[in-house]
């Protein structure tokens, strides 16, 4: 079973950057995609942006598209988000996932356990 392990959280001011990182305990190509999601205190878990795993293609929601960067490093099976220009909005924490393609993912269908997740904390 696959373990997810997110790290690269911290607090920042807003207009700072974080580059949180992904990395599953097994490797994960066998999925279509990877994800990143984030719980908003208050609000219900959503999702960030996807990248496939055998191509650059991206996805991202509207929230953070032209925002935020999702890419990764096959060699390292390590999955990336860069997210600029933090702000306090942007505060959450953000959760990886694996999914056999983008709609699975943004509709959190069939997705593997949770990890701990990392907390972004963007001060105004």
């Amino acid at each position: 079973q696959v373990h997810l392990v997110e790290s690269g959280g911290g607090l920042v001011q807003a207009g700072g950057s974080l580059t949180l990182s992904c990395t599953p305990s097994v490797r994960t190509t066998t999925y279509g995609a990877v994800g990143w999601f984030r719980d908003t205190p208050g609000e219900d878990r959503k999702f960030v942006a996807a990248i496939k795993w055998d191509s650059n293609i991206t996805y991202y929601d509207i929230s953070v598209k032209g925002r935020f960067t999702i890419s990764r490093d096959n060699a390292k099976n390590t999955v990336y988000l860069q997210m600029p220009n933090l702000q306090p909005k942007d505060t959450a924490v953000y959760y990886c996932n694996t999914g056999r393609s983008f709609t699975a993912l943004a509709s959190f269908d069939e997705l593997v356990p949770w990890g701990q997740g990392t907390q972004v904390t963007v001060s105004s």
